[in-house]
């Protein structure tokens, strides 16, 4: 009779839906089956991390377009090649294929790439990276962002990770992103140093004539050097290495 109770009252107690679940898992498996079923759980995972590295270490491999479920995609996710330029040609970074990329890459880049396949029914390729032209060449990580081609000219932003850029980044580049900047620039700096050094060169009689000679030594003098330095580092303007995958004017 004690038992027939036990059992009635152990029929009441609250149910653990894990324990439910081990109790029909090992229904299937032995307690061996179980470890080797474990172990071939974290290779599939491991495969499939590998896999995604792979491509984004060797992209494009075999395709530069990738089609998208329309229902699953994130519309502010979605930028035009018109956009990207701009972006990249203001704050002087870089748009280029993931294979050029030397930086690593955070799990959770990988995490959103197979999502993403599962929910489009898709294997993604073709990847393309934002990012300063040093973490092309060295190991750091200031604001990537990944995207995967969409077609039409449409890029589809998959993670950003590291650290944002700096405020003044865009106003620190502004001088080297196209020639017509550069033009002001380096007549705003000869204006400056005009106005500032002309009572070293003329102590009485200062006019028009000689402010505007000293002006034009000094448009020569900055011009040169911001050319022989250029020249020197085989720098070129953002509007024309956005798209490069050399460091240098090749």
């Amino acid at each position: 009779m004690p038992n027939l109770v036990t059992k009635y009252f152990e029929m009441l107690q609250t149910i653990d839906i894990q324990q439910q679940l081990i109790k029909e898992r090992n229904k299937r498996y032995k307690a061996v089956d179980v470890l080797k079923w474990v172990q071939e759980v974290f290779d599939d995972i491991d495969a499939t991390q590998k896999s995604v590295l792979v491509r984004l270490s060797q992209s494009p491999i075999q395709k530069t377009i990738n089609s998208f479920n329309i229902n699953e995609v994130d519309t502010d996710a979605i930028f035009h090649t018109s956009e990207i330029k701009k972006i990249c040609i203001n704050y002087r970074l870089r748009f280029l294929d993931t294979r050029y990329f030397k930086s690593d890459y955070p799990k959770e880049v990988i995490s959103k790439i197979k999502a993403l396949e599962e929910n489009h029914a898709t294997t993604l390729d073709g990847f393309k990276i934002i990012a300063p032209s040093k973490l092309f060449e060295l190991n750091e990580a200031d604001d990537p962002l990944l995207f995967a081609p969409m077609g039409n000219g449409y890029y589809y932003l998959i993670h950003k990770w590291g650290k944002d850029l700096h405020p003044l980044r865009k106003l620190k580049y502004w001088s080297v992103k196209n020639v017509e900047n550069l033009g002001v620039a380096i007549f705003a700096i000869s204006f400056l140093l005009t106005i500032i050094t002309k009572d070293f060169f003329f102590y009485d009689e200062v006019n028009f004539g000689y402010l505007f000679m000293l002006f034009l030594f000094y448009v020569k003098g900055v011009m040169g050097m911001i050319f022989f330095l250029g020249a020197s580092s085989g720098k070129n303007f953002s509007e024309y290495c956005w798209l490069s995958k050399y460091n240098k004017i090749s």
